[in-house]
């Protein structure tokens, strides 16, 4: 194998290594919400996977948020920092969780955006294959939006 090959298997396995920039998010989550509270409980979220209600879903981080858009998604005041993140999640629209209840109607969840600051998780999730508009009025007209969450730690 030639130099330049073995260069980029090297540089390939150093980023398979590398943490998520999103690293914070990870782990379980006390539901804060009444929203969370009547719907999903405490989730977890870990590496490809999030836990709800004891039930697995495979979730795969599509992109970070630039802050512009976490700030507009989640309606943040202009100074908000943090981390904020979007997965490609498929939740079937029948799947029942607490009180009988389901994400999104009848409709699959196909989306799922979240932000850390410290000890808070906000989760949004969406239906709909097409990708949400992380915009203030993009969020004020879609009709993709399932549900915002809230979790602490």
């Amino acid at each position: 194998m030639k130099r330049s090959a073995w260069v980029f298997v090297l540089l390939l396995a150093a980023l398979a290594c590398a943490p998520e920039s999103n690293a914070q998010e990870q782990g379980y989550w006390r539901a804060e919400s009444n929203t969370a509270r009547s719907i999903t409980g405490d989730i977890s979220l870990g590496g490809e996977k999030m836990m709800i209600n004891f039930s697995t879903f495979t979730m795969f981080r599509a992109r970070a948020l630039k802050p512009e858009e976490y700030r507009a998604t989640f309606d943040l005041p202009a100074d908000a920092t943090g981390a904020g993140a979007l997965y490609k999640v498929v939740i079937p629209g029948d799947k029942k969780f607490l009180h009988h209840n389901t994400l999104c109607g009848a409709e699959d969840v196909e989306w799922m955006t979240t932000f850390t600051d410290g000890k808070l998780l906000h989760v949004i999730f969406f239906s709909g294959k097409q990708l949400p508009v992380f915009t203030h009025e993009g969020m004020m007209q879609s009709t993709q939006v399932c549900g915002t969450f809230l979790y602490s730690r």
